[in-house]
């Protein structure tokens, strides 16, 4: 159709949550031309506490965007949707990065797996989470306003792990301020950007 722009087999669309930006835009910058090829549509962070609407909000950035472009990578993991972004996925013949939320997709499958196995009561945080706790979790949840349902939702939980894309030092000291908010142990885990770069390596190959 005239107006319209053909799919270029080697452009990629990635539809990114917003909380993986700096990590997103370092893997990239690792791939060579990537840049020239990749064009990135970032959705607002603030989904994590609305994942029910990730699907639909996922569909839109594609359709908006898609045209010229041959694949689509949507770097997002199940993210709590409960498994209603994969139909979206599957609909617009694009993948997503595996697992079930961005914690397995930073620490690598296995690393997630014994975590989770040697404590289920665990809170996982990233660089990004570490860094705007109060504003995604303590204001998120309204413990702001309403510090009592800490308890109520914390109440299963036994510590607070951080897993960390970086070496920043106040990346650490955030960690530590949101365990002892939340009154859980705290754990650090430095998992780099590795298991992560790989999957998207994967996603725009």
């Amino acid at each position: 159709m005239q107006g319209v722009p053909a799919r270029d087999a080697e452009r990629t669309l990635v539809v990114a949550c917003g909380a993986l930006t700096r990590e997103l835009r370092a893997v990239l910058g690792q791939v060579p031309g990537a840049a020239a090829r990749c064009d990135v549509t970032y959705l607002p962070a603030h989904l994590h506490n609305r994942p029910e609407e990730i699907p639909n909000a996922v569909e839109r950035a594609v359709t908006d965007a898609r045209d010229g472009h041959g694949r689509v990578l949507v770097a997002y993991a199940d993210c709590g949707t409960g498994g209603l972004l994969d139909p979206v996925i599957a609909r617009l013949g694009a993948t997503r990065l595996p697992g079930a939320h961005c914690y397995e997709v930073f620490a690598g499958a296995d690393v997630f797996a014994a975590l989770a196995e040697a404590e289920p009561g665990t809170f996982y945080l990233t660089d990004y989470l570490a860094r705007h706790f109060d504003a995604l979790v303590v204001q998120g949840l309204g413990l702001d306003t309403h510090p009592e349902l800490r308890d109520t939702y914390f109440t299963h939980y036994r510590r607070v792990v951080l897993l960390s894309q970086s070496d920043d030092p106040s990346v650490v000291e955030a960690g530590e301020r949101a365990a002892d908010r939340l009154g859980l142990a705290f754990e650090h885990r430095p998992v780099g950007l590795a298991p992560f770069a790989a999957a998207v390596h994967a996603g725009i190959a």
